[in-house]
């Protein structure tokens, strides 16, 4: 079960229209904590790397069957590393931007965090 989720407070507010609705207050605040600039420039950062090797298309959702922890912490080093090299003003073994960098990291640590969800909700 998610422990997030969040009962009405059993307060009500009332809009200018009449229209009636249950408070914010202790709700998740997505349009707040997250920014669709960066949802958008991480889609096309996994758009892009749907591509594989063989040149086949891989599903969007395909990390989602599972890649080890472990994977996810080494990879996730190299691309920090890429961010820091970047940060001191050098330039990565990989020549990739910030951007990609931290795109990168973003996808290790979701699916990271992807996977101990999992481990914890069963």
């Amino acid at each position: 079960m998610n422990k997030y989720k969040t009962k009405d407070s059993g307060e009500l507010r009332t809009f200018n229209g009449g229209a009636t609705r249950d408070t914010e207050d202790g709700k998740l605040d997505f349009e707040g904590f997250l920014s669709p600039s960066v949802l958008i420039r991480f889609a096309e950062y996994m758009q892009h790397h749907r591509i594989q090797s063989d040149g086949n298309l891989r599903d969007s959702d395909n990390w989602q069957k599972g890649i080890p922890r472990s994977a996810y912490m080494k990879s996730m080093w190299r691309h920090f590393m890429d961010v820091w090299t970047l940060h001191r003003g050098g330039t990565p073994a990989s020549g990739t931007d910030l951007e990609e960098a931290l795109c990168a990291m973003l996808f290790n640590v979701q699916g990271m965090l992807f996977e101990v969800l999992r481990d914890r909700d069963g």
